[in-house]
């Protein structure tokens, strides 16, 4: 699964990168867990446009009367996306991409669980595959996602037996492609990413809490 992540860059290095105009405000993030706001990139109306936007962190759906179902809904499996009424409906209208440069995950030792940092090698920021969904059953109205996970690569099998969709940039602008809604090309997308290019360490139980946000989340333990 993916339960917690990171984004520590500023918001002008996000827009700069992603080339989307953006009013957000957005501050470097250590530790952000579920039903907090994420940034994440998505289609405008259009269909053509992109932008940046703050959406809720644990998928609504439409049909929901409850929003406390999104706190269920923090991710998706990509095996089955395409058939759960939760999510077929945003896998064909409502993709998105998460920013990210970093998350944790933890491995069970003994009777302890041991949280560890995955990020880039290069430290360098990369995206997951989302899906988002509009509620509007309340005023005001939420929009709410989820991460995508799949099957671990090698480097995060010890860790845990899920991992989050990570998409290179190919990839990445297939999924936004607006002309694309069949569930057959979009699925070959949600691959575990190689290893090669990750790296991952431990670091302290601080990050167990989401009370704590900061830098000490995302140093590496002390021998």
């Amino acid at each position: 699964m993916c339960g917690r992540y990171t984004l520590r860059a500023r918001l002008n290095q996000l827009l700069q990168l992603y080339r989307v105009n953006s009013s957000l405000n957005w501050e470097p993030r250590y530790n952000i867990a579920p039903s907090q706001q994420v940034m994440a990139i998505r289609n405008q109306p259009d269909g053509r446009n992109r932008e940046a936007v703050l959406l809720r962190w644990g998928l609504i759906p439409p049909w929901a009367d409850d929003p406390r179902i999104g706190y269920k809904m923090i991710n998706a499996r990509a095996e089955t996306i395409a058939e759960k009424p939760s999510f077929k409906h945003a896998l064909k209208r409502r993709r998105c991409l998460i920013i990210t440069d970093g998350y944790y995950e933890w491995r069970k030792e003994g009777t302890t669980k041991q949280p560890y940092f995955i990020h880039m090698s290069d430290e360098s920021l990369f995206v997951f595959a989302g899906l988002w969904e509009h509620w509007k059953k309340e005023d005001p109205p939420i929009d709410s996602c989820t991460i995508i996970t799949t099957s671990p690569n090698e480097l995060m099998a010890p860790l845990h037996n899920r991992m989050p969709v990570i998409l290179p940039p190919d990839s990445a602008e297939t999924w936004l492609d607006p002309d694309i809604e069949g569930p057959e090309l979009l699925t070959t997308l949600l691959q575990p990413y190689p290893e090669d290019t990750l790296e991952a360490y431990p670091v302290s139980t601080l990050v167990n809490s989401p009370k704590h946000e900061s830098s000490d989340c995302v140093e590496p333990l002390d021998d």
